[in-house]
């Protein structure tokens, strides 16, 4: 059958990684812009590396670096973004992923009335993406919520950013429904308890109970998501919202039931932000989770009646890899991943930072995700980082990176032909960027080539890899020919 006629073939970026400028044309500083170069992380003790404390926090607000802060800098895509949209148009891109930063907007989170410089930004932005005939895809939330809100209110476990946050979406709604048709609430909502900080705002040392602020942070990003998508589809009519998950596709490590039940319970947490908003309900199985490690979730008389009467219109997700679980961890050889410990599969090979390469997976979890959600699915995040070499003549000969998407569109496409309804695909990164987890330039994801260091030194010029031209085949084929 193949793919449908209409596939959103793109690519996905982050403002915080990209952007740069953090403290240009009144943006204030969001938690990202803390966030500091991180190369050598030990996967043992994964968290609490690329995590933050209340001292970091006040070190980097009392310095203007960019180099130990590379998300301060990115890949200067504000001043560089018609450039880069040519080059998108160039691969044929029908989607950009983009995010817009809620600190350009509203700087510190608690203003009334917005910034007019960053909306006069992204009008910009979408009027270049347009100009290419590329349909915009935003994120309203990417790892970027205000550091304001973070330090005083420790972030989402206050129920007060609910309000804030709706009115900068309510604000985007306005002012691009002219320019936008699909947004996503927020990105991998399911990471709240895996790097609180990044994803939620919460800063761990002034948190006593930090599993329980987590959970309750996650039922304020639910109900925040319910009430956004609730507006999105009033103030721009067609419009369709989506969730977005990171797809932790988990096998038991052998056939030992106990390590089937290992894996089984541990997709049932990976699940559960997906299940609350595609059904509008906490799964029961959360619900005894909850009863058992007595976390209590404040919520108000009509949560739950928001929850249940403002689903999604369809499930994004990213995909990476999969990992394996056991009832006794010592089986397991552990491995980083995509926000993520866990056990490494022997089956795979690995990428160059360790990141076990499954592209049944991907078959596997579009499978899994349309056979319980029975809702449109949206790849809106899948690649590998490698180290590459620019050669004397300005080349990157690079693949093993095609070799890599091509297994994986494979993949994809089967699952299409067995019934999934996928509306589309955007490649994480369609342009080398600063990496979330450990802020590295070294680790590329691009078909685009940006020459610039883990340290930002560098032309920043853009050069096109091999797989530039392979990509841009694939989309012009709308998949039919991957070789």
């Amino acid at each position: 059958m193949g793919l449908r006629k209409d596939f959103l073939w793109g690519g996905a970026i982050a403002a915080n990684q990209v952007e740069g400028a953090w403290n240009v044309d009144g943006k204030g500083p969001s938690v990202a812009d803390v966030a500091t170069y991180k190369p050598k992380v030990d996967v043992k003790d994964y968290s609490k590396q690329v995590g933050v404390t209340s001292e970091s926090i006040q070190e980097a607000l009392k310095t203007d670096d960019t180099t130990y802060y590379p998300k301060r800098h990115g890949i200067d895509f504000y001043h560089r973004y018609p450039e880069d949209m040519k080059l998108f148009g160039e691969l044929g891109f029908k989607t950009l992923r983009i995010s817009i930063a809620w600190t350009r907007i509203f700087p510190t989170g608690e203003e009334t009335e917005p910034n007019q410089k960053g909306l006069d930004y992204y009008k910009d932005v979408f009027k270049e993406m347009h100009k290419n005939n590329i349909e915009p895809l935003v994120t309203l939330s990417h790892y970027e919520m205000p550091l304001n809100l973070a330090i005083k209110y420790n972030g989402w476990v206050d129920r007060r950013v609910v309000d804030m946050f709706r009115r900068f979406c309510d604000t985007c709604f306005k002012e691009f429904k002219d320019d936008v048709k699909y947004w996503l609430t927020f990105n991998e909502i399911d990471s709240v308890t895996r790097h609180p900080f990044t994803s939620a705002g919460i800063i761990p040392d002034k948190s006593d109970n930090l599993l329980q602020d987590g959970y309750q942070a996650f039922h304020n990003q639910f109900v925040a998501s319910a009430l956004v998508t609730k507006d999105c589809h009033e103030i721009i009519l067609g419009s369709q919202v989506g969730c977005m998950l990171t797809k932790l596709t988990d096998y038991p490590n052998s056939s030992d039931p106990r390590d089937v039940l290992a894996s089984f319970n541990k997709n049932t947490m990976n699940y559960f932000p997906g299940d609350v908003q595609v059904f509008g309900e906490y799964p029961a199985l959360v619900l005894d989770f909850f009863k058992k490690n007595h976390i209590k979730i404040e919520m108000e008389s009509d949560d739950l009646k928001i929850l249940k009467n403002n689903t999604v219109d369809f499930v994004s997700f990213s995909y990476y890899m999969s990992m394996v679980s056991s009832y006794d961890e010592n089986n397991l050889e552990l491995t980083a991943g995509n926000t993520i410990v866990g056990g490494k599969n022997p089956h795979l090979e690995t990428t160059d930072w360790g990141w076990t390469v499954d592209p049944i997976g991907l078959r596997i979890s579009l499978l899994q995700l349309y056979d319980r959600y029975h809702k449109p699915l949206f790849i809106v995040e899948n690649g590998m980082g490698a180290k590459d070499t620019l050669t004397a003549d300005k080349k990157i000969h690079d693949q093993y990176r095609i070799d890599y998407f091509k297994a994986h569109f494979r993949e994809m496409i089967k699952a299409v032909d067995s019934g999934v309804d996928l509306m589309g695909y955007t490649s994480w990164a369609p342009i080398d960027l600063v990496s979330a987890s450990t802020s590295q330039m070294s680790k590329r994801y691009g078909f685009i080539y940006v020459d610039e260091d883990d340290l930002g030194k560098g032309t920043l010029n853009r050069y096109k890899k091999d797989s530039f031209s392979w990509y841009q085949h694939v989309i012009a084929t709308n998949g039919q020919d991957l070789d």
